[in-house]
């Protein structure tokens, strides 16, 4: 157990660093920003071979990763639009609580339909923690790609 924690806690660090970085540096880049976002969450999904954790395991947390944050992301862009930056915190903020909500919903609906199909969904630290960031920037990277194709 001690060892999963710590094996966890390394990888989310390193995941963690690694995507505030690349943020940092492509933020102002408005054409390539959900690309890399996007990519971003793929490399967490990558982050899983060496533990062998599959996606199947994880795709609740996946699920509530991109509802979660592609409803957030969305709502951060119109708040931004209309009040600026205080629009956009406050986008996140509110879009923030709902979509937890909602995504709980749907996380759940995927964990019993698994379950029904007797496929494993017991998750782990590492797996929930990693799938969950997966799915936020899968889905927060796919909203900027559509935003920009539509230069919202």
């Amino acid at each position: 157990m001690k060892s999963n924690f710590i094996s966890a806690v390394v990888n989310i660090t390193i995941l963690s660093v690694t995507i505030f970085a690349v943020s940092i540096y492509f933020i102002s880049n408005n054409e390539l920003i959900g690309v890399i976002i996007f990519g971003l969450g793929i490399l967490c999904l990558i982050s899983l071979i060496p533990f062998k954790i599959s996606i199947s395991k994880i795709w609740p947390d996946i699920i509530f990763g991109l509802i979660d944050d592609g409803i957030l992301a969305i709502l951060a862009i119109f708040g931004g639009k209309i009040a600026g930056v205080a629009g956009a915190v406050i986008g996140g903020v509110v879009g923030n609580a709902i979509t937890d909500g909602i995504a709980g919903v749907f996380e759940g609906y995927a964990a019993e339909k698994m379950r029904a199909k007797n496929i494993s969904d017991q998750r782990t630290m590492l797996g929930s923690a990693v799938g969950k960031m997966a799915g936020c920037l899968l889905g927060a990277g796919a909203v900027l790609i559509v935003a920009n194709l539509f230069n919202i």
